[in-house]
């Protein structure tokens, strides 16, 4: 996801996508771990990479709250 769709969601979005992405990473991790072909290898970085980006607006937001 860019950062653009992710600075729309609310809060319980923030959290929805979240525990998605954790989901699908967890699937990922499997596949390489067992060894599996996985059908894209890109995807376990990508994937890491949007919970990153979460992570990090859902602390943007708790800072500008505490701010104010």
């Amino acid at each position: 996801m860019k950062r653009k769709e992710l600075m729309d969601l609310d809060k319980n979005e923030y959290q929805n996508k979240l525990a998605e992405f954790r989901k699908e990473l967890l699937k990922l991790n499997a596949q390489s771990s067992t060894g599996t072909a996985m059908k894209n290898p890109g995807m376990l970085k990508q994937t890491k990479k949007n919970i990153a980006r979460i992570l990090t607006l859902m602390n943007q937001n708790k800072r500008e709250t505490k701010k104010a």
